[in-house]
């Protein structure tokens, strides 16, 4: 006679039908799963592109509320304030509340949105063992730490 056993298929059983579920592996059933870090790592993007709009829009309030009324003239050229040319000025502007501080910081956290995104996948793939995206994921890593550091302002 044949084997009555059957998969659910979250349909009611049949009258003395045995009903066993899929076998589970167990590195699939325990711990860090790929859906998980996708779900971090899509809240880590949302996240970081809130903030940084919010940081952004905010700035660009407070330097119309100061700013707003100036006269701009267009005969000469004023280059990009000095203090938020290096981050150290920039944190400080934040702190004293000012608007092209707070816009420049919220462009900052915009660029660092990604930077995040690959350092947690790194991390993500190291858990999951998965050492050959680690690596690359590494890789990325310090290239984009050899350009930061290697870039030219001017």
């Amino acid at each position: 006679m044949a084997s009555r056993e059957k998969f659910n298929t979250g349909m009611p059983a049949e009258a003395g039908a045995k009903i066993t579920h899929p076998p589970v592996s167990p590195e699939k059933s325990a711990g860090f799963k790929d859906k998980d870090m996708q779900a971090v790592i899509g809240w880590i993007l949302r996240t970081g592109v809130f903030v940084s709009t919010a940081f952004v829009i905010t700035g660009g309030i407070i330097f119309l509320v100061n700013h707003g009324h100036s006269q701009i003239d267009f005969a000469s050229f004023n280059k990009v304030p000095d203090f938020i040319s290096h981050i150290k000025g920039v944190i400080q502007g934040v702190i004293h509340l000012k608007g092209q501080a707070i816009i420049q910081f919220g462009i900052v956290l915009l660029i660092a949105t990604p930077v995040f995104r690959v350092l947690f996948a790194g991390i993500g793939f190291l858990i999951e063992k998965d050492y050959l995206y680690t690596f690359i994921s590494t890789l990325v890593l310090l290239i984009i730490l050899i350009s930061m550091i290697s870039g030219h302002i001017g």
